[in-house]
Protein backbone atom coordinates (compact mmCIF):
# COMPACT_ATOMS: atom_id res chain seq x y z
CA UNK A 1 0.00 0.00 0.00
CA UNK A 2 1.31 3.30 -0.84
CA UNK A 3 1.89 6.11 1.75
CA UNK A 4 -0.75 8.36 1.62
CA UNK A 5 -0.52 12.27 2.67
CA UNK A 6 -1.56 13.77 5.70
CA UNK A 7 -2.40 16.85 6.26
CA UNK A 8 -1.96 18.50 9.49
CA UNK A 9 -1.63 22.42 9.05
CA UNK A 10 -0.44 24.41 12.26
CA UNK A 11 -3.12 26.10 14.72
CA UNK A 12 -2.46 29.50 15.91
CA UNK A 13 -4.86 32.43 16.66
CA UNK A 14 -5.35 35.20 19.22
CA UNK A 15 -8.71 34.63 22.18
CA UNK A 16 -10.24 37.83 20.29
CA UNK A 17 -10.46 36.46 16.88
CA UNK A 18 -11.48 33.24 17.92
CA UNK A 19 -14.35 34.68 20.42
CA UNK A 20 -15.77 37.23 17.94
CA UNK A 21 -16.22 34.25 15.31
CA UNK A 22 -17.88 31.93 17.57
CA UNK A 23 -19.76 34.24 18.95
CA UNK A 24 -20.84 35.14 15.27
CA UNK A 25 -21.08 31.25 14.28
CA UNK A 26 -22.79 30.57 17.70
CA UNK A 27 -25.78 32.78 16.61
CA UNK A 28 -26.05 31.08 13.19
CA UNK A 29 -26.12 27.33 14.64
CA UNK A 30 -28.89 28.19 17.38
CA UNK A 31 -31.07 30.10 14.64
CA UNK A 32 -30.73 26.94 11.99
CA UNK A 33 -29.90 23.90 13.34
CA UNK A 34 -33.43 21.95 14.00
CA UNK A 35 -35.05 19.23 12.60
CA UNK A 36 -37.66 21.04 10.49
CA UNK A 37 -35.39 22.89 8.38
CA UNK A 38 -33.50 19.78 6.80
CA UNK A 39 -35.84 19.86 3.62
CA UNK A 40 -34.75 19.92 0.88
CA UNK A 41 -31.61 18.98 2.24
CA UNK A 42 -30.90 15.41 0.91
CA UNK A 43 -30.21 14.31 4.88
CA UNK A 44 -33.94 14.53 4.97
CA UNK A 45 -33.78 10.83 3.23
CA UNK A 46 -31.98 9.44 5.95
CA UNK A 47 -34.80 10.08 8.38
CA UNK A 48 -37.33 8.53 6.36
CA UNK A 49 -36.06 5.33 7.87
CA UNK A 50 -36.00 4.29 11.84
CA UNK A 51 -33.65 1.64 11.70
CA UNK A 52 -29.95 2.48 11.54
CA UNK A 53 -28.70 -0.33 8.90
CA UNK A 54 -31.12 1.46 6.89
CA UNK A 55 -30.30 4.72 7.67
CA UNK A 56 -26.63 4.11 7.45
CA UNK A 57 -26.89 2.84 3.40
CA UNK A 58 -29.84 5.57 3.42
CA UNK A 59 -27.23 8.17 4.02
CA UNK A 60 -24.49 7.14 2.05
CA UNK A 61 -26.39 6.94 -1.60
CA UNK A 62 -28.28 10.20 -0.60
CA UNK A 63 -24.32 11.99 -0.52
CA UNK A 64 -22.93 10.05 -3.25
CA UNK A 65 -25.88 11.58 -5.47
CA UNK A 66 -25.73 15.30 -3.54
CA UNK A 67 -23.82 17.42 -6.57
CA UNK A 68 -25.81 19.76 -9.09
CA UNK A 69 -29.47 21.54 -8.14
CA UNK A 70 -31.52 21.07 -5.02
CA UNK A 71 -34.36 20.32 -6.84
CA UNK A 72 -32.57 17.82 -9.31
CA UNK A 73 -31.04 15.77 -6.14
CA UNK A 74 -34.57 15.55 -4.41
CA UNK A 75 -36.32 14.35 -7.37
CA UNK A 76 -33.10 11.81 -8.22
CA UNK A 77 -33.26 10.67 -4.73
CA UNK A 78 -37.21 10.44 -4.33
CA UNK A 79 -36.73 8.16 -7.55
CA UNK A 80 -33.76 5.90 -6.43
CA UNK A 81 -35.45 5.33 -2.95
CA UNK A 82 -38.77 4.63 -4.76
CA UNK A 83 -36.74 1.70 -6.46
CA UNK A 84 -35.24 0.36 -3.36
CA UNK A 85 -38.24 0.19 -1.41
CA UNK A 86 -38.75 0.76 2.63
CA UNK A 87 -35.46 -1.77 3.66
CA UNK A 88 -32.18 -0.16 1.87
CA UNK A 89 -29.89 -2.17 4.15
CA UNK A 90 -32.22 -5.65 2.99
CA UNK A 91 -31.61 -4.13 -1.01
CA UNK A 92 -28.21 -3.93 -0.52
CA UNK A 93 -27.64 -7.44 1.43
CA UNK A 94 -29.67 -9.07 -1.25
CA UNK A 95 -28.58 -7.13 -4.45
CA UNK A 96 -28.52 -9.50 -7.59
CA UNK A 97 -28.81 -8.96 -11.51
CA UNK A 98 -32.48 -8.66 -11.29
CA UNK A 99 -32.10 -5.42 -8.55
CA UNK A 100 -29.39 -4.25 -10.77
CA UNK A 101 -32.25 -4.81 -13.89
CA UNK A 102 -34.47 -2.42 -11.18
CA UNK A 103 -32.25 0.57 -11.51
CA UNK A 104 -30.84 0.25 -15.17
CA UNK A 105 -33.16 3.56 -16.41
CA UNK A 106 -31.95 5.82 -13.52
CA UNK A 107 -30.02 8.87 -13.63
CA UNK A 108 -29.00 11.61 -11.60
CA UNK A 109 -26.98 13.72 -14.28
CA UNK A 110 -23.77 11.64 -15.30
CA UNK A 111 -24.34 9.01 -12.29
CA UNK A 112 -25.96 5.98 -14.06
CA UNK A 113 -28.23 3.24 -13.23
CA UNK A 114 -25.22 0.88 -13.80
CA UNK A 115 -22.71 3.12 -11.37
CA UNK A 116 -25.61 3.06 -8.68
CA UNK A 117 -25.48 -0.44 -9.09
CA UNK A 118 -21.37 -1.05 -8.98
CA UNK A 119 -21.14 0.98 -5.89
CA UNK A 120 -24.16 -1.40 -4.75
CA UNK A 121 -22.03 -4.61 -5.13
CA UNK A 122 -19.22 -3.12 -3.23
CA UNK A 123 -21.24 -1.47 -0.43
CA UNK A 124 -22.93 -5.74 -0.01
CA UNK A 125 -19.30 -6.53 0.15
CA UNK A 126 -18.98 -4.23 2.85
CA UNK A 127 -21.79 -5.59 4.75
CA UNK A 128 -20.85 -8.91 4.58
CA UNK A 129 -17.01 -8.55 5.41
CA UNK A 130 -17.45 -5.67 7.90
CA UNK A 131 -21.29 -5.34 9.26
CA UNK A 132 -21.49 -1.77 7.77
CA UNK A 133 -19.82 0.99 6.21
CA UNK A 134 -18.68 2.17 9.72
CA UNK A 135 -16.57 -0.29 10.68
CA UNK A 136 -15.23 -0.77 6.63
CA UNK A 137 -14.21 3.00 7.35
CA UNK A 138 -12.69 2.55 10.67
CA UNK A 139 -10.42 -0.25 9.55
CA UNK A 140 -8.36 3.05 7.71
CA UNK A 141 -8.55 5.02 10.78
CA UNK A 142 -5.77 5.84 12.43
CA UNK A 143 -6.67 7.82 15.65
CA UNK A 144 -3.03 9.73 15.75
CA UNK A 145 -3.92 11.91 12.95
CA UNK A 146 -4.98 15.00 12.63
CA UNK A 147 -8.51 14.43 10.72
CA UNK A 148 -10.32 11.44 7.72
CA UNK A 149 -7.64 12.29 5.37
CA UNK A 150 -5.63 8.95 5.50
CA UNK A 151 -9.16 7.38 6.46
CA UNK A 152 -10.89 8.72 3.52
CA UNK A 153 -7.99 7.45 1.01
CA UNK A 154 -8.25 4.31 2.25
CA UNK A 155 -12.12 3.77 2.18
CA UNK A 156 -12.18 5.12 -1.75
CA UNK A 157 -8.91 3.14 -3.39
CA UNK A 158 -9.68 -0.17 -1.51
CA UNK A 159 -13.15 0.16 -2.79
CA UNK A 160 -12.11 1.09 -6.19
CA UNK A 161 -9.50 -1.64 -6.08
CA UNK A 162 -12.00 -4.30 -5.47
CA UNK A 163 -14.19 -3.53 -8.21
CA UNK A 164 -10.96 -3.67 -10.49
CA UNK A 165 -10.22 -6.99 -8.99
CA UNK A 166 -13.77 -8.48 -10.41
CA UNK A 167 -13.88 -6.10 -13.77
CA UNK A 168 -10.62 -7.37 -15.54
CA UNK A 169 -8.97 -4.08 -14.04
CA UNK A 170 -11.60 -1.88 -15.51
CA UNK A 171 -13.16 1.19 -13.40
CA UNK A 172 -15.66 3.22 -15.16
CA UNK A 173 -15.27 7.14 -14.30
CA UNK A 174 -19.10 6.66 -12.64
CA UNK A 175 -17.50 4.96 -10.16
CA UNK A 176 -14.71 6.70 -9.81
CA UNK A 177 -16.45 9.66 -9.04
CA UNK A 178 -19.14 8.17 -6.94
CA UNK A 179 -15.83 7.57 -4.67
CA UNK A 180 -13.59 10.08 -4.87
CA UNK A 181 -10.35 9.79 -2.98
CA UNK A 182 -8.28 13.05 -1.50
CA UNK A 183 -5.34 10.61 -3.68
CA UNK A 184 -6.79 12.31 -7.17
CA UNK A 185 -6.66 15.57 -5.18
CA UNK A 186 -10.87 15.62 -4.80
CA UNK A 187 -12.32 17.64 -1.89
CA UNK A 188 -14.27 14.62 -1.48
CA UNK A 189 -17.08 17.59 -0.76
CA UNK A 190 -19.82 14.07 -0.84
CA UNK A 191 -18.10 11.82 1.41
CA UNK A 192 -17.66 14.49 3.92
CA UNK A 193 -20.70 14.89 4.18
CA UNK A 194 -21.75 11.41 4.91
CA UNK A 195 -19.21 11.46 7.86
CA UNK A 196 -20.81 14.86 8.85
CA UNK A 197 -24.40 12.89 9.19
CA UNK A 198 -23.54 9.63 10.45
CA UNK A 199 -21.15 10.74 12.92
CA UNK A 200 -22.07 14.07 14.47
CA UNK A 201 -25.51 14.35 16.82
CA UNK A 202 -27.44 17.13 17.33
CA UNK A 203 -31.01 18.52 15.89
CA UNK A 204 -29.72 17.55 12.75
CA UNK A 205 -27.09 15.32 12.42
CA UNK A 206 -28.06 11.70 13.25
CA UNK A 207 -24.98 10.29 15.27
CA UNK A 208 -25.04 6.84 14.25
CA UNK A 209 -21.52 6.23 14.19
CA UNK A 210 -19.92 5.99 17.44
CA UNK A 211 -16.38 5.05 16.24
CA UNK A 212 -14.93 8.21 14.38
CA UNK A 213 -14.13 11.07 16.75
CA UNK A 214 -16.35 14.68 15.08
CA UNK A 215 -13.09 16.54 15.88
CA UNK A 216 -11.67 14.08 13.17
CA UNK A 217 -14.10 14.99 10.41
CA UNK A 218 -13.62 17.70 7.79
CA UNK A 219 -15.89 21.00 6.23
CA UNK A 220 -17.94 19.73 2.80
CA UNK A 221 -16.84 21.89 0.77
CA UNK A 222 -19.50 23.38 -2.03
CA UNK A 223 -19.73 26.24 -3.76
CA UNK A 224 -21.38 28.13 -0.89
CA UNK A 225 -18.96 26.68 2.11
CA UNK A 226 -16.41 28.10 -0.47
CA UNK A 227 -17.16 31.45 -0.50
CA UNK A 228 -18.25 32.12 2.93
CA UNK A 229 -15.34 30.36 4.57
CA UNK A 230 -13.52 32.73 2.32
CA UNK A 231 -14.83 35.77 3.61
CA UNK A 232 -14.34 34.16 7.08
CA UNK A 233 -10.88 34.65 5.94
CA UNK A 234 -10.62 30.85 6.54
CA UNK A 235 -8.77 30.57 2.95
CA UNK A 236 -7.08 32.53 0.44
CA UNK A 237 -9.39 31.73 -2.39
CA UNK A 238 -7.42 29.90 -4.45
CA UNK A 239 -9.06 28.67 -7.70
CA UNK A 240 -8.80 25.19 -7.47
CA UNK A 241 -10.90 23.89 -4.32
CA UNK A 242 -9.37 20.82 -3.13
CA UNK A 243 -8.47 18.33 -0.19
CA UNK A 244 -5.86 20.81 0.88
CA UNK A 245 -8.51 23.21 0.83
CA UNK A 246 -10.93 21.18 2.68
CA UNK A 247 -7.85 20.73 5.13
CA UNK A 248 -7.47 24.33 5.33
CA UNK A 249 -10.93 25.77 6.55
CA UNK A 250 -11.28 22.64 9.04
CA UNK A 251 -8.27 24.14 10.32
CA UNK A 252 -10.11 27.74 11.03
CA UNK A 253 -13.53 26.12 12.19
CA UNK A 254 -10.84 23.92 14.48
CA UNK A 255 -9.66 27.69 15.90
CA UNK A 256 -13.15 27.78 17.49
CA UNK A 257 -14.62 24.87 18.03
CA UNK A 258 -11.46 22.30 17.89
CA UNK A 259 -13.73 19.33 19.01
CA UNK A 260 -16.56 19.40 16.27
CA UNK A 261 -15.33 21.64 13.57
CA UNK A 262 -17.98 20.44 11.33
CA UNK A 263 -20.31 22.07 14.02
CA UNK A 264 -21.48 25.41 12.06
CA UNK A 265 -21.76 23.58 8.60
CA UNK A 266 -25.73 22.93 8.08
CA UNK A 267 -26.40 26.15 9.75
CA UNK A 268 -24.20 28.09 7.18
CA UNK A 269 -25.62 26.21 4.35
CA UNK A 270 -29.18 26.79 5.62
CA UNK A 271 -28.41 30.61 6.22
CA UNK A 272 -27.48 30.90 2.64
CA UNK A 273 -30.14 29.10 1.27
CA UNK A 274 -32.92 30.88 2.51
CA UNK A 275 -30.71 34.41 1.92
CA UNK A 276 -30.75 35.57 5.16
CA UNK A 277 -29.48 39.05 5.01
CA UNK A 278 -28.81 39.07 8.63
CA UNK A 279 -26.21 36.90 8.21
CA UNK A 280 -24.23 39.14 5.54
CA UNK A 281 -24.91 41.75 8.39
CA UNK A 282 -23.18 39.86 11.13
CA UNK A 283 -20.56 39.07 9.24
CA UNK A 284 -19.20 42.79 8.23
CA UNK A 285 -20.02 43.32 11.87
CA UNK A 286 -16.90 40.70 12.42
CA UNK A 287 -15.01 41.61 9.75
CA UNK A 288 -15.23 45.67 10.08
CA UNK A 289 -13.86 44.41 13.58
CA UNK A 290 -10.64 42.88 12.33
CA UNK A 291 -11.01 39.64 13.45
CA UNK A 292 -11.76 37.61 10.28
CA UNK A 293 -7.54 37.07 10.35
CA UNK A 294 -7.23 33.78 11.10
CA UNK A 295 -4.58 32.60 8.78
Amino acid sequence: MRAKTILNPPKRCSTAETGCLKGFLEGIYSRYTRRELISPDPLQFVYRFSDPADMEIAGFLAAALAYGRVGQIEKSLERLFGLIGARPAAFVRDFDRRKRGLLRDFRHRFTSGDDISDLLVLLKKVVFDCGGIEAYFVRGLDFSHENVVFALSEFCDSLILEHSRGNGGEVKSGLKYLLCSPERKSACKRLNLFLRWMVRDDAVDAGLWKSVPASKLLVPLDVHMSRISRDLGLWGGRKNVSIRTAVEVTTGFGRVCPEDPVRYDFALCRAGMVKDVSVGEELKLVRDGGFLSLK
